[in-house]
């Protein structure tokens, strides 16, 4: 395996952990308590500290910051970290913090992420494999990101919303409630305004299943009932396809923000 190569004017401290073929360029200042996995490179002046992880073959570029402390009143500076996975690229700018003591003491991120210029992570976010976040994306803290999710730019996240697995939400959206998995949102505050299909075909799913989603979205936010009742009355429908039972139980799942609501929403869809 090749040597890592670190350019002379990079700052490494010695107790940092830095796999043999990792590339660090010129004015990148790498903290005592940092991972670099295999085949690692930081471009140039990428600053990453706090205990932090970067998995294998992440490209990072130039005035990206990762690992500092969470902007959080409710840290109170013990180690927490910030676990990056393999195959991302982290472009210019991108900010991602630690976590929190109390939740949970770790930010993740999946591998196989685009995080375009200037996007931000906040601490204790969960964020899936092979999203792309496009410039200026920011999530507040404990944000929960589904795989295949697409963020478009300028979009906003409020802090402990859960966005499911292949949603794609629009630019400059801001998003205050839950995007069911394979939805797609869009507006300020963000409505639900249909599937992602287009998203769902360009990852195999047949076209079965893709108008079982449809249908599963519009008995669940167009029928007539309470939120349980036209739950029930989907899984009764359509549970037996796998994509429609993962819209349900994200449903049940029941985070701390309410569901995002549908575009023109009839009196049901308060939940």
């Amino acid at each position: 395996m090749a040597a890592a190569r670190i350019h002379p004017l990079a700052q490494v401290d010695p107790a940092a952990r830095i796999a043999e073929d990792v590339e660090i360029g010129p004015f990148c200042v790498v903290g005592p308590n940092v991972s670099l996995g295999p085949g690692c490179r930081l471009i140039a002046q990428v600053h990453v500290g706090g205990h932090t992880t970067i998995g294998a073959r992440t490209v990072v570029y130039p005035q990206a910051v990762l690992g500092m402390p969470p902007q959080s009143f409710k840290y109170g500076g013990g180690p927490t970290r910030l676990v990056i996975g393999a195959d991302c690229t982290i472009r210019e700018g991108v900010t991602m913090s630690t976590g929190t003591e109390d939740g949970g003491g770790v930010t993740e991120v999946g591998d196989h992420g685009l995080f375009m210029a200037y996007s931000h992570v906040a601490h204790d976010c969960r964020v899936g494999h092979h999203v792309v976040f496009a410039n200026n994306t920011t999530l507040a803290g404990h944000c929960e990101i589904g795989d295949h999710v697409f963020i478009a730019g300028l979009s906003a996240l409020h802090q402990f919303t859960r966005v499911g697995a292949g949603a794609m939400i629009a630019g400059m959206s801001g998003i205050r409630g839950d995007v069911i998995p394979f939805g797609l949102a869009d507006g300020r505050p963000a409505r639900l305004v249909g599937v992602n299909v287009i998203g769902m075909k360009r990852r195999g799913y047949t076209a079965e299943a893709c108008a079982a989603a449809r249908k599963a979205y519009f008995m669940l936010f167009r029928g007539s009932g309470s939120l349980e009742e036209r739950v029930a009355a989907t899984e009764a429908a359509l549970g037996a396809e796998p994509v429609v039972a993962q819209i349900l139980a994200f449903i049940r799942a029941r985070g701390k923000r309410p569901l995002c609501r549908a575009a023109r929403a009839d009196a049901t869809d308060e939940e």
